[in-house]
């Protein structure tokens, strides 16, 4: 992809985000890397050049504008932003509410605060959706139902964004080993039927979504706007 681009990852401390971070900042680019806690961000402000960290949180419109207000421009926003809630927490109403908040308008909320500086670049979206936005969970409703409305709000924003000059489109990764599975990866009897159900034989590592997360933002995919690239070795498709 073309140099000096600005990017700016939600999210992007730790993870999936932090993979397709440092997979920006190793094209050339300036990339923002935004979180709620950064003290312990797998990219260093410092160790990889061209990254830069800011505290976040995307569940606080005003300081989503006040940090958006700070940017000259923005070229690429990727929205890695979100959390799950385990032991039932997400059956509950408030528990319920948090993780949309975070994962669903969080989104919107970055979408919205960054799209004038989208448009006078030509810019793109890249939201993170999940294998779970095309079936449920009985474990995570929330999650899934925020997922879920990722792959609904990538389109429509598509379809309104288009005549902006801004694309959006979504991943939507399937078991990926981070601190957010982590509980389940390292489970032997969740992990093996994971495997076994996956056509690929493996979980994913976040750097696996790193190559198209940078096609999807690159010029190759200059036609290619409200689509949804599952990332998942397979697994959806069984």
């Amino acid at each position: 992809m073309p140099k000096e681009k600005t990017i700016l990852v939600t999210g992007g401390a730790r993870g999936i985000g932090s993979a397709i971070a440092s997979a920006f900042a190793s094209e050339g680019s300036t990339v923002w890397v935004t979180d709620r806690y950064i003290d312990n961000a797998e990219l260093r402000d410092g160790n990889t050049a061209g990254v830069r960290l800011e505290t976040l949180d995307v569940s606080d419109q005003a300081a989503i504008q006040r940090f958006v207000d700070t940017l000259d421009s923005l070229d690429i926003l990727v929205n890695c932003a979100g959390i799950i809630l385990r032991e039932n927490q997400e059956h509950e109403v408030e528990g319920f509410q948090r993780v949309i908040d975070i994962n669903l308008v969080g989104t919107m909320r970055m979408c919205t605060a960054c799209k004038p500086l989208l448009a006078e670049s030509s810019g793109c979206v890249l939201n993170v959706a999940s294998m779970l936005s095309l079936f449920g969970s009985g474990f995570v409703p929330a999650y899934s139902a925020s997922k879920g409305g990722i792959v609904q709000l990538t389109k429509s924003l598509a379809i309104a964004w288009a005549r902006d000059g801004i694309r959006v489109n979504a991943i939507a990764p399937g078991w990926i080993e981070t601190a957010m599975t982590h509980s389940l990866s390292t489970d032997p009897e969740r992990h093996r039927a994971i495997v076994d159900r996956t056509p690929m034989r493996r979980w994913g590592k976040p750097k696996d979504l790193a190559g198209a997360a940078l096609f999807l933002c690159s010029s190759q995919a200059a036609f290619i706007t409200g689509a949804i690239l599952p990332i998942d070795g397979g697994y959806s498709c069984v």
